[in-house]
């Protein structure tokens, strides 16, 4: 059975981040954001380099898909749909249907996920990663969905407690 989670970084720390990881025996974290920073002195640890190194430490793989992330016009077509309905990046709680729409036109069914499934078969769990809480909120639920319809990738999405 091929498994795969997705994390984000608001509402975890760095140390509740590498448990979480740990506890789901994450052997390799997929990086799918556009731009490898995060705002916020709280979470400082999730920028590219730091992140890379902490993740060293604790004996998980790094990989980058840029790839898979979403184009700066999709991100502010999100941000607008965001200040319509008066929520911030880290309070949203679902993606626009015309982000989710384009994302998939223009990004997903553009992008060849066998490598990514072909790495599932070589043991242990692997990671989707992008920054919000939930993945409802996230690009990476739809990475995940299409992983799970078109690879039988069984998918779990981690949580902050």
């Amino acid at each position: 059975m091929l498994k795969m989670v997705t994390i984000g970084v608001y509402g975890f720390d760095r140390d509740s981040f590498l448990r979480r990881l740990r506890h789901a025996d994450v052997r390799r974290l997929l990086d799918v954001r556009q731009r490898r920073g995060v705002r916020g002195p709280e979470y400082a640890w999730a920028n590219s380099l730091r992140l890379q190194a902490a993740l060293a430490h604790a004996g998980i793989a790094y990989e980058h898909h840029p790839e898979l992330a979403p184009t700066t016009e999709l991100r502010h077509l999100q941000y607008a749909e965001d200040d319509r309905q008066g929520v911030g990046k880290r309070s949203r709680r679902e993606l626009a249907a015309e982000y989710t729409r384009r994302y998939t036109a223009e990004i997903l069914d553009h992008a060849d996920l066998t490598p990514i499934v072909s790495a599932l078969l070589d043991g242990g769990t692997a990671a989707l990663f992008c920054v919000e809480r939930g993945p409802e909120a996230c690009h990476r639920s739809l990475i995940a969905r299409r992983l799970a319809e078109r690879h039988h990738v069984t998918v779990e999405h981690l949580r902050p407690s």
